[in-house]
């Protein structure tokens, strides 16, 4: 587990000692809560008056952010930290509102049950995944160890905790809340005898019914005008379909800071006049480290898969010594020099003897150079005279492959650090010798090579290609002379006059983001906006490698939708609705299926004959989703006559209902079975749907944006 590595890396005595002071934090926990909670200023939100403190929020994202760390080998930023401190905060937002609802029913973890897990050797507690922990003969936990670290708890700091607490401690306690709530959620489930009557009644029952569909298409939309306060009047009848989130609709206009043609031609010329000199010089790395090459110099010899150059062709046509470019290579113009070319094996399998000069994952020293220096010659010494490789990796490598005898097995190029690939694959099978290494001293045999391909030593010099400041202040100053210009009107005039393009975000802008289109790392710039008003221009800002000039064009608070926002939602409803009314009147009082049909030219249709029309039915083969029509057929009231026109989905509806009838009993039924699928069905549906239900009820209050 990672976080068990990350932990052993970093110096601690062993995991267990971070385990049991999280234990002993956990505790405790209740004492250090019953103190002041987080005060206003420092409080990040609020989930049902529950204040959420920042520097706790804060020691979640940077946990997450080095465990990110830990798997990538970079720190995350941006628009990526961005992501986290979402992820971060949709987490505490769940398990706050958990944990609550938990806490009303009575479910809680408590200390008993973490030492239970924490020192029980099922394969799920986390400790049994530290092979440090396991005793190898029982498989279990080695409980002299884990005593023996008690004493050492108070070694544990920062964070250490943090991850700790995190990653192991606070995933224990979610398990453990989430079983015990969804075992009384599931056993909640029930399917009683007068539902099961209900549905099977509804089940069974089938109409057969005589209809005319007037679409709403006979009548031109262009017939219908739809006024700002019948939209109004339909937002206000039907608001949960026209809620709306706070948010920001902006455009903007960017100027890019990246080089321009002036930049790149002045980066060329300057590589060029470097070509002869480069050509002249003997000492290739010296020439190189002088220039300040972007491209670090490879003493080696290199496979050409293995060569990343648009131009490798070119370069390995030329005589050794002379010199190719300058080329463009993606933001470089280099110029390359060829130095020769040998062949290689493809592949190697090479054992070693590490003998380290500092800790691989700490980096902190082990043993200084001299004396390690002097171990590595005694033992290639040893080896050399017939001594067993195997056993003296054992006895003495500091490597994992100890246990394998040294054995690395076999390696592609590039796979191990310069020093040491450049032994395994220039040398001979059967060689041995000591190679330094930033880890180390190295005894090493190349056991083996497969393969042969062509490798070139090439001294690359290149020149990335800067923007100057004369390209910077070009475009700083075109975005101020566009920020001058606050009134809106003028500000289009002056981007159709000057040929800029504006570009229109493609959707909302919320109060967090950081992201806005293709504007990456935007935060800044989403701060300006929600502190601006509708029709503001910013001042010029800095976004990646551009200046962003933007205007706010729509304001969106939170609650429902205005008319001009609703408008293309509710429009077509209205319109329908409109319709149907004109239609329903111009049937006038108690239509006949005759009077209809003749009055707009239709025909009078019979559905349900091969008793697919039941209650429950979602479509009616030939007409579509109409659950208004459903309902009204299966209205006894309505047997054996013309009802009143229903408006639907597709149009107005005159229909007779012919026939209610039930299917026989299927002597085969078995009710039982059907009783469990329902149950089933029932639960499923209530451990899918908790949760959406807990945060639409929940009082939230988001202050990160004040934050970050």
């Amino acid at each position: 587990m990672q976080i068990i590595q990350s932990i052993r890396d970093k110096g601690a005595p062993i995991t267990i000692v971070a385990i049991s002071l999280a234990l002993i934090a956990f505790i405790l926990m209740d004492a250090r809560q019953d103190g002041g909670g987080p005060s206003a200023t420092d409080s990040i939100g609020k989930i049902n008056g529950t204040a959420i403190e920042q520097t706790v929020f804060s020691k979640k994202v940077t946990a997450l952010e080095i465990q990110e760390e830990q798997q990538t080998g970079q720190r995350p930023t941006g628009s990526r930290s961005a992501q986290i401190r979402e992820q971060v905060w949709n987490q505490v937002v769940a398990e706050n509102i958990f944990y609550a609802e938990a806490a009303k029913l009575g479910i809680d973890f408590t200390s008993k049950e973490l030492d239970n897990i924490l020192k029980s050797s099922d394969p799920s507690n986390p400790l049994m995944q530290d092979k440090s922990m396991v005793d190898p003969g029982t498989g279990k936990l080695d409980m002299t160890k884990v005593s023996q670290a008690l004493s050492n708890i108070k070694k544990m700091k920062g964070e250490q905790w943090e991850m700790v607490n995190s990653q192991i401690i606070e995933p224990q306690k979610l398990a453990s809340v989430s079983t015990k709530y969804f075992a009384l959620l599931n056993a909640s489930a029930y399917y009683p005898a007068w539902m099961e009557e209900k549905d099977t009644k509804e089940n069974k029952s089938f109409a057969t019914f005589s209809y005319v569909q007037i679409p709403y298409q006979t009548i031109s939309d262009s017939a219908i005008k739809i006024t700002d306060a019948e939209i109004e009047k339909y937002v206000q009848k039907n608001k949960d379909l026209f809620k709306q989130e706070a948010g920001r609709m902006i455009s903007y206009v960017a100027f890019s800071q990246l080089p321009g043609s002036a930049d790149s031609a002045r980066t060329m010329a300057a590589v060029a006049t470097l070509k002869s000199e480069f050509e002249n010089e003997t000492n290739t790395r010296t020439f190189l480290a002088r220039n300040a090459s972007s491209i670090e110099f490879d003493t080696n010899y290199v496979p050409r898969s293995k060569i990343n150059s648009i131009a490798i062709d070119s370069i390995t046509r030329l005589p050794v010594g002379a010199v190719y470019g300058p080329y463009l290579d993606n933001k470089n113009y280099v110029l390359a020099k060829y130095l020769g070319s040998k062949t290689l094996p493809d592949s190697v399998q090479a054992k070693h003897i590490l003998i380290a000069t500092v800790n691989s994952q700490t980096g902190e020293p082990v043993l200084d150079d001299s004396t390690a220096k002097k171990r590595a010659d005694s033992i290639y010494n040893a080896v050399n005279a017939g001594a067993n490789f195997a056993f003296l990796a054992l006895q003495y490598s500091s490597d994992g492959s100890k246990e394998k005898g040294g054995d690395l097995g076999t390696f592609a190029y590039g796979t191990m650090v310069p020093e040491f690939n450049k032994f395994c694959f220039e040398k001979p099978v059967g060689s041995r010798g000591v190679v330094k290494t930033q880890f180390g001293y190295h005894i090493i045999e190349v056991m083996n090579q497969k393969g042969s391909s062509p490798a070139y030593k090439i001294g690359f010099l290149a020149k990335e290609i800067f923007t100057s400041e004369e390209t910077i202040n070009k475009a700083s100053n075109e975005a101020i002379k566009l920020s001058a210009e606050k009134d809106a009107k003028k500000l289009e005039a002056y981007i159709q006059k000057n040929g800029l393009q504006k570009i229109t975000a493609p959707i909302l802008i919320k109060e967090n983001d950081a992201q806005i289109g293709q504007l990456q790392d935007a935060r800044q710039l989403v701060r300006w906006v929600f502190e601006a008003k509708q029709g503001d221009v910013s001042d010029p800002m800095p976004v990646g490698d551009q200046f962003v000039v933007a205007m706010v064009d729509k304001v969106y608070e939170e609650g429902t939708q205005d008319v001009q926002t609703a408008r293309p939602l509710a429009e077509n409803a209205v319109r329908e609705e409109k319709k149907a009314a004109e239609i329903i009147k111009a049937l006038g009082a108690n239509p006949t299926l005759e009077t209809a049909a003749a009055k707009y030219a239709k025909e009078i249709l019979t559905a349900g004959q091969d008793s697919s029309v039941t209650f429950k039915s979602q479509i009616i083969n030939a007409v579509g989703n109409e659950p208004k029509l459903i309902g009204a057929i299966f209205n006894k009231a309505n047997l054996n006559k013309v009802a009143a026109p229903i408006a639907g989905k597709a149009g107005v509806f005159v229909f007779k209902v012919n026939s209610i009838s039930e299917k026989a009993i299927d002597p085969n039924e078995d009710k039982a079975q059907m009783r469990i699928q329902q149950t089933t069905a029932l639960r499923n549906s209530a451990v899918s749907n908790w949760f959406e239900g807990l945060r639409k009820k929940a009082t939230i209050k988001d202050n990160r944006s004040k934050f970050f």
